[in-house]
């Protein structure tokens, strides 16, 4: 099996469209994937019908999976209805999300794929954007030991925030396998200019994903073959 964390620069920079789109460009080449976004914020309940713009339920359609409540905890398991950074909706909901947790089930996910399958894992917010009440979303994937996708927008500013989760995800020994620019609805640099930006600083491969296009058919190696958690 394989699996790769999907981590933001950001939020809302375009982590869910860009892992769907990936999940499509995966199983159109014949290989089969699990996408899983296990926490999110700021959901509505499933019955409403706004839960279909849901993160969740992009990637169970991104997976031809129907959105049922047995799906949906498969896929997020830790669904929040504020829209706060997940230790806040959690509290707002009396509920707990401790880090051990999430890894292990995590782990328990990737475990359980079939052989050959590809499991994407998508971040919530941004790479330092707080998850439990003592953890960032970087704890949670160095914890993980997977190789990172970075997501970035193409906003003004990005190019920035890129550069500087790259070299914390470095600093902090995790394997970057490419840098992903997800185009910003409304920036005022085409999104192929701010990813050639990024490139000549990053020392890795960096993709373009227009808004309202599919994944890049020669990005599909960005999910290795063979790994596991550490």
């Amino acid at each position: 099996m394989s699996a790769l964390f999907v981590a933001g620069a950001g939020t809302e920079i375009g982590k869910t469209y860009v892992t769907a789109a990936l999940t499509r460009a995966l199983r159109a080449a014949g290989r089969p994937v699990v996408a899983l976004k296990p926490v999110a914020s700021g959901v509505p309940p499933l019955a409403d019908p706004d839960f279909a713009l849901s993160d969740t339920a992009q990637l169970l359609a991104a997976q031809d999976l129907p959105v049922r409540p047995e799906t949906v905890s498969a896929t997020t398991p830790w669904l929040f209805a504020a829209p706060l950074a997940p230790d806040l909706a959690a509290a707002r909901e009396g509920r707990s999300l401790a880090l051990a947790d999430l890894v292990a089930w995590c782990r328990e996910a990737i475990a359980r794929a079939p052989a050959g399958t590809a499991v994407l894992v998508e971040g919530v917010g941004g790479l330092m954007s707080p998850l439990t009440a003592e953890a960032t979303g970087l704890a949670w994937l160095t914890a993980l030991g997977l190789p990172a996708l970075l997501v970035s927008g193409s906003y003004l500013g990005a190019i920035s925030h890129a550069l500087t989760a790259i070299e914390t995800l470095r600093r902090h020994g995790v394997a970057l396998v490419s840098v992903v620019v997800s185009e910003t609805p409304g920036a005022p640099t085409p999104p192929e200019t701010v990813a050639e930006a990024i490139a000549r600083h990053a020392g890795v491969r960096v993709l373009c994903v227009p808004r309202g296009g599919a994944f890049p058919a020669e990005g599909l190696d960005v999910v290795p073959l063979d790994v596991v958690p550490g």
